[in-house]
Order: C-alpha cells, then structure tokens, then sequence
C-alpha cells in the first residue's frame, strides 16, 4: 500500500513506520491520521510482521497537530467536533491496543498528539534530544483523550502536574517518571530499537500476543468509560471562547488573551 505522509517497510518480521512529514516536524494531519491507522493495520495483519517501529522522519518525532488543522476546527459543528475527537481516540487506541509489540524511536520533539503517540508504545527509546509535552491547555484544548494513558503511567499527581502545566520536558525526566524505557544516543536510537525488536523476536509470538491482549483486557472497561468521556469533552471545549482565542493566539503566534 503507498501512503502519502507515513514510509512502511518491513524487513526480518519488523515493521517500521516512519512519521513521514519533515518540513512540518511531523505534524499530525487528518491524512497522516488515516495512513497511520492503514499502515498499523496492515503491519497488524502481516504474518510475516512481529513488531513494529515508530519513529519520525527529520529532526522531530511529532510536533502536534498540524497548523492548517487547527485553523479548520474553529466554527465546527458539534458533530463534527465530536467525529474528530472519536478519530483521534481511535487512532491511540489502535496503538494502545495493537496486538503485537510496538517500540516508539522518539528522535525529537515529541508535543501534543505527539507526546501521546511516543508514550503509547510498549517501549519508548527516545534520543537526548526529545522533548515531550501535553501542551493542549496552552492553546484551550482539553487533553482528554491522552490524560486516561497517562495517569495510568505516571500517577494521578504526577499526571497532573504535566497536563495542568503543560509544560515541556526533557528525555531525562521522561525516563524517570516512567514515559521513556531507556536513553539512547542520536546515531544509535535506531539501531538500538532494531536490535529491541530482534530481542522481542526470541519469544513466543503467540505468548506475546496474548499477554499483551490480557494487559489490555485488564483495563478496558476503565478506558472505554474514561476515553468515552474524554472525546466528550474535547469535543465540548472546541465551542469556547478560549478554544477560539487559543488556537487564533497559536496560529497569530502572541500570547493569548483569555476571557472565559
């Protein structure tokens, strides 16, 4: 399958997909949505496909949503709103629930969207020089979607902390608070997720495939309601008057001047 915003390659029972969109540190489009969704589903159903990469072409891993987005969501319908917040939930919860073992190469910027697609793979490898951010509320978006994930991971304090700050921080403190599985030198980071991969190859494809449908089995009906209520909101905020002054601030490049 060709796709216009995404590479996919598979060699030796490993896929790699590459965040294809360098000119725009790999901004995540409506089109690079759906060929992510294609090209996990096909690695997905790929006899010959036993884990999959992720990582981003250029100097970023993935900066967000994309500008020209952003710009078509102000005056959306309710409808339409909740439709792209269900997208976008279906995206991380494809990566969420992928039944084989996804390793994230985070090479860079890793901000938003972004943030939550590094952090939804089994293994996060990330370069020194990622940054990771859930900077939503920066701009008048809820977090929604991510937040169930993340307090998962971190902790409900600590989960609070990033999402009511929003702010950016290193690979060193994505290590430490359990985001990032391991640190690795810029020129090694690929190299070091194939040579995971090869590690995840030695064990029983069908053991792994099941514990990782019972890991997910153990907190399903707990996202199905948080993420249920997660798109929800996302959708909701997007009819504020911060949603609007945040996102026309962003794109004007000034800080934003709330009024809610």
């Amino acid at each position: 399958m060709d796709f216009k915003t995404v590479l996919y390659r598979e060699s030796e029972k490993i896929a790699t997909i590459v965040l294809n969109r360098p000119d725009r540190r790999n901004a995540i489009s409506y089109e690079l949505i759906a060929d992510l969704l294609a090209a996990l589903k096909q690695a997905a159903e790929s006899s010959s496909v036993h884990v999959v990469i992720l990582t981003g072409a250029g100097p970023a891993f993935s900066s967000g949503m994309d500008m020209e987005n952003l710009k078509q969501l102000i005056g959306r319908s309710d409808q339409q709103n909740l439709k792209d917040s269900e997208t976008m939930a279906g995206l991380f919860r494809a990566l969420y629930d992928f039944p084989k073992p996804t390793i994230a190469a985070v090479n860079g910027p890793a901000l938003a969207g972004g943030a939550a697609l590094a952090t939804l793979c089994d293994f996060t490898l990330a370069s020194p020089k990622a940054r990771f951010g859930y900077t939503e509320v920066k701009i008048g978006f809820v977090p929604g979607i991510v937040s169930s994930y993340l307090v998962s991971n971190v902790g409900e304090k600590r989960a609070r902390d990033l999402l009511l700050t929003g702010r950016i921080f290193a690979a060193e403190e994505a290590r430490e608070l359990g985001l990032v599985t391991e640190i690795v030198p810029p020129e090694k980071l690929l190299d070091r997720a194939q040579e995971l991969g090869e590690q995840l190859l030695e064990n029983s494809p069908a053991s792994v495939r099941a514990t990782k449908a019972l890991l997910s089995w153990f907190t399903k009906d707990q996202m199905d309601r948080q993420i249920g209520r997660a798109v929800k909101e996302n959708a909701a905020i997007r009819q504020t008057a911060d949603f609007n002054e945040g996102i026309t601030a962003f794109l004007e490049k000034r800080r934003p001047r709330w009024t809610s």
